[in-house]
């Protein structure tokens, strides 16, 4: 026997099934591509799903996925932190993805006892954070992506980053209407995107949010106000609006910034670009 030409044969036979196999396995993903029907619970999910490419197997989300515009034609299952059962498994999903901390536990125990799938993950806000939500997606869904493009757009927009000669000092407020005024002290998701973007938080004496009092905006004496675009909107005139405000450094020289909400605090695909644009605006405001 020619052992050589054996052993030539052998290793083309193995080829070919390895092959094979890799094209079954690619078959597989393409196919569960255009089968998987997914609910996603969270903005940032929801963006991350769409930026992958995958946005054809959305079926539902919640209110807070408002981003692209073409996801306002999907169905809604409420607001994740309300959210009930009976609104998702309406949908059919395949699987359910949400952020853990969001959701409540008896409804996921529901979902669950349905035989649905559900995907829960753990968001930090940060850069990083983001990059692994982004992974854990991709892991979890088994979306047959093999190029980090998502994070090297991120990267782009953090390498653009100025630096400023002195932090300013910046006070989100978080607002519906009059009756609702919450400034965000440390450990929020505004507390790291204003420390991403060069600024510093004017209040570090709390975590979480708390309400609004003249005297606690007076001793912080922001340089600048930071608004989420509706909340400002909901305050129909913000300096003339929210107690004390007027004393503050940022009050006197009426510098405010609004923003979109979701870009500036969902911690998604685009929290390079929501950075950018907020070390940009106060780059416009102070002297880097």
């Amino acid at each position: 026997m020619n052992y050589k030409l054996f052993a030539v044969s052998v290793f083309i036979g193995l080829l070919f099934v390895s092959c094979q196999e890799k094209k079954s396995v690619k078959n597989e993903s393409n196919s569960n591509k255009k089968t998987i029907r997914i609910v996603s619970l969270n903005g940032a999910l929801s963006e991350i799903i769409y930026a992958l490419g995958y946005e054809s197997n959305l079926v539902a989300t919640d209110v807070t996925s408002n981003y692209p515009e073409s996801i306002h034609k999907l169905p809604k299952v409420g607001h994740n932190r309300s959210i009930q059962a009976e609104g998702i498994l309406a949908q059919n999903p395949d699987v359910v993805v949400g952020i853990q901390k969001e959701l409540n536990p008896k409804v996921i125990k529901q979902i669950k006892a349905s035989g649905i799938r559900v995907v829960l993950f753990n968001q930090e806000h940060s850069i990083e954070g983001t990059k692994k939500l982004i992974q854990g997606v991709k892991d979890s869904l088994n979306f047959d992506i093999e190029n980090d493009s998502l994070n090297i757009l991120i990267d782009q927009s953090i390498n653009k980053l100025e630096a400023f000669e002195q932090s300013p000092k910046v006070l989100f407020i978080y607002a519906r209407g009059a009756g609702t005024i919450l400034v965000a002290g440390k450990n929020t998701q505004m507390d790291q995107m204003i420390s991403i973007a060069g600024g510093k938080n004017a209040v570090d004496n709390f975590e979480s949010f708390k309400p609004l009092t003249a005297e606690a905006i007076v001793t912080a004496n922001p340089d600048v106000i930071l608004m989420f675009t509706t909340g400002a909107q909901s305050l129909n005139g913000v300096f003339d609006n929210v107690p004390g405000i007027l004393q503050t450094n940022a009050g006197k020289n009426k510098r405010i910034i609004t923003m979109d909400g979701q870009y500036l605090s969902g911690f998604g695909p685009r929290v390079g670009k929501a950075a950018l644009e907020l070390n940009e605006k106060l780059g416009e405001i102070f002297t880097k």
